[in-house]
């Protein structure tokens, strides 16, 4: 696997698959967005450290591919956004059938009314947390305004994330395999827990009270 996005890496191509799958995983969580823009991140690495010589397009460009990946991942937020928002029958449906999706409705009805949209920023690295609280809050009927500038740094902070992984990783291990290997495991670990953050029960009033 990693020869294949090794291989894709010294293409131009790599920031178009970036973005078309950051732009999906919001609908098919299984894409590995983030191995690919941690792979490209350490194949830039990778060619800084070979220098000028033999890398004269320096492909993937690491601030490229950081924008690429922040803007990617708020364009797809606020697709799935729109698509919850506007609702449907069908929607309905899908959504009653999930019951990440249904504990969304109840804790993004009022969590994101009230300011605490830093729920979205630790969803953004949760295993399909993106796709429950981008759809949650549309059909909760979230304003935009609510929703868009926490959105923004959530795909910020993933983006940033996942590039200093790939990037840095790769630099103080010395080789970019096992820069991204090492920056994977880190991935999910940051996933872990944040799907461990936000499964938390949320405290009642009489709880708070008490």
């Amino acid at each position: 696997m990693f020869e294949t996005l090794g291989s894709l890496t010294a293409s131009p191509w790599i920031y178009v698959v970036v973005a078309v799958s950051v732009v999906l995983d919001v609908f098919l969580p299984v894409l590995p967005s983030g191995v690919l823009v941690i792979t490209a991140a350490a194949a830039a690495a990778a060619a800084g450290a070979a220098g000028p010589v033999g890398v004269p397009a320096q492909v993937p460009d690491i601030l490229a591919l950081l924008v690429i990946a922040a803007t990617s991942s708020v364009l797809g937020d606020m697709a799935a956004f729109r698509l919850a928002r506007r609702g449907g029958a069908r929607l309905d449906r899908a959504i009653a059938r999930s019951r990440r999706l249904t504990r969304a409705h109840d804790r993004l009805g009022t969590a994101l009314a009230r300011g605490g949209g830093a729920l979205v920023v630790i969803a953004r690295f949760a295993p399909a947390g993106r796709s429950v609280v981008s759809l949650g809050a549309g059909k909760t009927h979230r304003k935009v305004m609510e929703f868009l500038p926490w959105s923004v740094l959530a795909g910020m902070a993933w983006a940033g994330y996942s590039v200093a992984l790939g990037y840095f990783g790769t630099q103080w291990l010395g080789a970019a395999w096992l820069g991204t290997a090492v920056s994977v495991v880190a991935l999910f670990a940051a996933g872990a827990l944040a799907a461990f953050v936000i499964r938390r029960p949320v405290p009642t009033a009489a709880a708070s009270a008490a």
